[in-house]
């Protein structure tokens, strides 16, 4: 198994990396998120991710794109922790970040040959979907594990706390 410090890649890096992979007939799997408190639902979400080709390519939003996204108390994890967790899982092979709001421009730039994002997403609504289809990828939605989301751990942490302050 690869290092976790090995599996960390800028994009520009990546992109060299992939372009090989792919030039050898390698799939590439593309999933991004802020996956702050990594939970269940997420790790089986990346098993069925990574099932769909040969690697698997997670892009973590940076803190100030989670801030915009989750608010201001947001993330609960920096951005080089959520990475070191994200690369220690076998199921990832490789980990990125992004600055902006949406993956768009990481998507060009990597060029996957599958994009895939959690249920909640209907594929023509996938930030990058057209594009990843315009050079003949596949754009895939995956199911959620029911009832396993970060919020979800919050609020119950929130109230667990409550409970031991009385």
């Amino acid at each position: 198994m690869m290092p976790i410090k090995k599996k960390i890649k800028s994009a520009p890096t990546l992109k060299k990396i992939i372009a090989r992979l792919q030039a050898s007939g390698k799939k590439v799997v593309f999933t991004n998120g802020c996956f702050d408190l990594l939970h269940r639902g997420h790790v089986e979400y990346l098993e069925r991710a990574r099932a769909l080709g040969d690697y698997l390519v997670v892009a973590l939003n940076s803190d100030a794109s989670v801030r915009m996204l989750k608010g201001p108390t947001r993330p609960l994890n920096p951005l080089a922790d959520r990475a070191a967790v994200m690369a220690a899982l076998a199921s990832v092979d490789f980990v990125t970040s992004f600055g902006q709001q949406t993956p768009l421009e990481i998507i060009k730039l990597l060029k996957p040959k599958v994009l895939v994002k959690g249920g909640d997403w209907k594929v023509d609504a996938i930030v990058g979907a057209k594009e990843v289809q315009s050079w003949g990828g596949k754009v895939k939605s995956l199911s959620f594990l029911e009832g396993r989301s970060t919020t979800g751990l919050i609020k119950r942490a929130k109230r667990a706390g409550a409970r031991a302050d009385l």
